[in-house]
């Protein structure tokens, strides 16, 4: 059977290759004027783990493994920190033992195991966070509890629109299940192929949607959670006002206080008709002044993204000048013609420009590769957007020093924010890397402000990758908290983003969440200083 790559993103077949190498090293010449060669991948004969520290009890051996492969691949996510130490075979803390369980009652007894015998248990998707979500914390003994095997459908309730899902269902098995029925979840953030539901729910995820639906909080209607102190359930209604949710409390929980088994979610007809739209504009401060007005219509267009000159140049074949907008519309029941044409004429008043024949309208009769968001700049970006986890991995082992970083803000502090952030970029750049590049687009759009998602490249030194990017992290990260944004818009808080969410986050809060703690896992095993501290 094919295997997660321990290091990179997705699976071993899908490692860099020679070619991918070759055509690496052509880029970075082009870019930066240098001629690198090509590293060598590692392999699991390069892998030197420390031994287990305890054996699993025998009431749960059976579901659990200690083989080095799969330790090594579920020690770190899969941020740019993250595959640089693995492709390094750096693994000095790995977790002891994995847990595969195939039940909740298999959820509960590993669970009940790891909170007797004072084993840190760390709930475990599909691992493709990028904030040291799921790495193990140093000095314990550690039991990382893999759900994927909970990948069920169980119930779909037609009436209603809803599902009851287990957590470990990865993104494309969920919808493989679902399909059938003629439904759809409709949540794709880029990690789909490697996030589970449960995932999805317990770090907040942003997905498909860039206006309305745009967070996972949208779809959940109840969701079922096995903590050390019993099962937490709510209850399955369209809303209440029963006082705080119980709900709230576990999205965006990051795993410290249970583990999240099922969920019952709103789910909807899969879409039949379908538009877009790319909208060209003279710089990225009119495009973004499209972006407000659109979303400020309140049409709430399925996709709608603003790319700066940058990406605009390198994901979708613009000039390096002009900015796009993405507009998209979907339904399952209504041609979306005369939106997608309605929201054109609200960016052309902006000052955007498209050509009439670059509307691009389809009805339930057409899947192919004319179908809206497949063509043209859009359909561009669209490629670009699925295949950039596994372009990114040829760049380990060159010394470049990638990554991205999110953030939301009010319409009125935009400009001042991306001004500040691009600086403090820019300079820490220049510092470790003697310059790079930056850029931006929106990931999501609220009628009150935008999600802008950062990119930033520089050529750095091979082996000292890591200290450029603590620094340009650091860097970036002071900049967006003084420019009143959030530390994180959906990648989820982990450990990465600890010192800037104390910032954010009232103290008041911190300290009920740790009296929440303290009555659901009274001896602090689940994922401990992800959120707060022990």
């Amino acid at each position: 059977m094919a295997r997660r790559s321990f290091w990179a993103w997705g699976m071993e077949d899908r490692e860099p290759s020679p070619a991918d190498y070759t055509a690496m090293a052509e880029r970075i010449h082009g870019r930066y004027g240098v001629s690198l060669p090509a590293p060598t991948p590692p392999t699991d004969a390069d892998l030197s783990l420390r031994k287990p520290r305890f054996t699993p009890h025998p009431l749960v051996a059976d579901f659990c493994s200690m083989d080095d492969h799969e330790r090594a691949a579920h020690t770190y996510g899969r941020s740019f920190r993250d595959r640089i130490r693995g492709f390094k075979c750096d693994f000095p803390n790995p977790p002891d033992v994995i847990a595969y369980p195939r039940t909740e009652a298999e959820v509960t007894r590993v669970l009940d195991w790891c909170a007797n015998s004072n084993i840190v248990a760390i709930p475990y998707g599909g691992g493709s966070t990028v904030v040291a979500g799921v790495e193990p914390p140093e000095a314990d003994k550690v039991c990382t509890i893999d759900l994927t095997r909970l990948d069920q459908v169980l119930e779909v309730d037609e009436t209603s629109r809803a599902a009851r899902i287990q957590a470990g269902a990865l993104g494309p098995a969920l919808e493989a299940q679902l399909r059938p029925h003629g439904y759809t979840l409709r949540h794709f953030p880029q990690s789909f192929e490697f996030s589970t539901l449960g995932g999805w729910i317990a770090t907040r995820s942003g997905g498909h949607y860039a206006t309305n639906h745009t967070h996972i909080d949208d779809f959940v209607e109840s969701v079922r959670m096995v903590t050390p102190a019993g099962v937490w359930e709510s209850r399955r209604l369209p809303g209440s006002g029963a006082g705080p949710s119980p709900d709230r409390m576990v999205i965006g929980s990051e795993g410290i206080l249970g583990i999240i088994t099922e969920a019952w979610m709103r789910i909807q007809a899969r879409p039949r008709f379908r538009a877009s739209a790319g909208v060209v504009f003279d710089g990225m401060d009119a495009a973004s002044e499209g972006a407000r007005l659109v979303a400020q219509a309140k049409q709430w267009p399925a996709n709608l993204r603003m790319l700066d000159p940058s990406e605009a140049e390198d994901f979708a074949g613009l000039d390096g000048e002009q900015a796009l907008l993405i507009i998209g519309f979907e339904s399952a029941e209504i041609p979306q013609g005369d939106n997608i044409r309605q929201a054109v004429a609200i960016a052309r008043d902006a000052g955007g420009q498209i050509a009439e024949d670059d509307i691009v309208v389809a009805d339930a009769a057409e899947r192919s590769a004319t179908s809206a968001g497949r063509q043209g700049a859009v359909g561009n970006w669209r490629d670009s957007f699925i295949n950039a986890p596994y372009e990114r991995n040829a760049t380990i082992g060159f010394g470049i020093v990638a990554e991205t970083l999110e953030t939301s803000i009010t319409w009125e502090r935009w400009p001042a924010m991306d001004a500040t952030v691009r600086g403090a970029l820019e300079e820490a750049l220049q510092r470790t890397c003697g310059g790079g590049r930056v850029s931006c687009r929106f990931t999501h759009v609220y009628p009150d402000g935008p999600a802008p998602y950062y990119t930033f490249e520089g050529l750095g030194r091979v082996g000292g990758e890591l200290e450029a990017h603590a620094e340009i992290k650091q860097a970036a990260s002071d900049a967006v908290m003084a420019a009143g944004g959030t530390i994180t818009h959906h990648h989820a808080v982990g450990r990465s983003h600890r010192p800037w969410y104390d910032q954010q986050r009232p103290d008041p809060f911190a300290e009920a969440l740790r009296a929440v703690k303290r009555t659901v896992d009274p001896n602090g095993i689940l994922n401990p200083g992800v959120l707060i501290d022990p």
